[in-house]
């Protein structure tokens, strides 16, 4: 067991939004904070202009695969960041969950990836405000 806060977040494929945050959440957190990722549909493969975003900014997510939403996952963490991912999260008592309304970006090009990666930072670093009040 480890005193480490733990988040997953969770997206419909896996495949942009929870793997951008995942990415932002390890790279910022300098390993304090465990992180997991997983969609309710996984993708087979993660999508190619949320990986150029995140190379933008100097984080490398193309070891990320999408996977699969288990409950496992869900009651392993502490908070639960969904991304439109509607019923299909499993809710356990005792479990903190934030829903994050942000685009899909899916189909859309890197100046709409660049925008949800931001808007991705800025939620990510206050969490980590919040689960890491001490950081510096």
């Amino acid at each position: 067991m480890t005193d480490k806060p733990s988040v997953i977040f969770v997206c419909v494929h896996n495949a942009g939004r929870s793997q951008m945050a995942a990415g932002f959440m390890q790279a910022l957190s300098g390993g304090a904070v465990e992180v997991r990722s997983a969609g309710s549909m996984p993708a087979e493969q993660l999508n190619p202009v949320a990986v150029d975003a995140m190379a933008e900014v100097g984080i490398d997510i193309t070891s990320a695969q999408p996977k699969v939403l288990t409950p496992e996952a869900v009651q392993a963490s502490d908070v639960v960041v969904t991304m439109g991912c509607g019923d299909t999260c499993p809710i356990y008592p005792g479990k903190r969950y934030e829903d994050w309304e942000l685009d899909d970006p899916a189909g859309q090009g890197i100046d709409a990836a660049r925008r949800i990666r931001d808007e991705i930072r800025t939620r990510v670093d206050a969490l980590l405000a919040d689960l890491l009040p001490g950081r510096a």
